[in-house]
């Protein structure tokens, strides 16, 4: 996250709060995963934001390793795996459900790859210029690989998806990510991260208008009774 720890913990209280209410707003169980993402978002801005702390206190070795290892976890992890399994439990077409079976194939492949890489390779998280900066020794020879398999796995499902509306979920992923690596390349885990997490808030629209859908359906099959 940019600018300082108390960015990144308002930011992650906003965020919190907008998946509390976008979790209540689930009417079905295949809803459940996406509904839950924005949570995930706060608890890793947070997250961030004690890394914030760490980093500007090195007497806190401990808790710097414990909070990296925590953001890096849920953005090189967690989402890889849980954006396009999510699309795909929503997910009604049969034909759209085999590709979206595709990209989760992918970004588990991916996200195996990198619990492999945090697990036996360094982070050296540091603060420049108002952002964090994640200096790893990851392989080199795959680093532009596994980007493309990033953005593959956590934005294409969203273009795929028949869902209402999960089509701007995705630009607005896809813009973010480009207006990232525009202006803050160095800084892309971070920064994009930030920005993703602020966009989670569509997917509270998403499900308020699904909301809607289910209760209009609700009602017209007690008319018909």
């Amino acid at each position: 996250m940019c600018f300082s720890p108390e960015a990144s913990f308002t930011g992650g209280i906003i965020i919190f709060s907008i998946g509390i209410a976008t979790v209540k707003s689930v009417q079905k169980p295949n809803q459940l995963v996406f509904a839950i993402i924005p949570l995930f978002f706060g608890i890793q801005q947070i997250t961030e934001g004690f890394l914030w702390l760490s980093l500007q206190n090195p007497e806190f070795p401990n808790i710097q390793k414990l909070t990296s290892t925590i953001f890096l976890f849920m953005a090189e992890v967690l989402w890889p795996m849980i954006i396009p399994l999510s699309v795909l439990l929503l997910e009604e077409n049969i034909s759209k459900k085999i590709v979206l079976r595709v990209f989760l194939g992918l970004g588990i492949l991916l996200s195996i790859y990198y619990a492999y890489c945090l697990i036996n390779f360094n982070v050296n998280p540091q603060i420049v210029k108002y952002h964090i900066q994640y200096n790893n020794d990851f392989p080199i020879a795959f680093r532009n690989l596994a980007f493309a398999v990033y953005l593959i796995a956590t934005i294409a499902p969203l273009f795929v998806s028949s869902i209402k509306r999960m089509h701007y979920f995705g630009m607005l992923m896809f813009l973010s990510c480009v207006i990232t690596a525009l202006f803050f390349m160095q800084y892309l885990t971070s920064v994009w991260c930030f920005f993703a997490a602020f966009i989670s808030a569509v997917i509270f629209w998403i499900l308020k208008e699904s909301k809607k859908t289910f209760n209009f359906e609700i009602a017209n099959l007690l008319k018909n009774k």
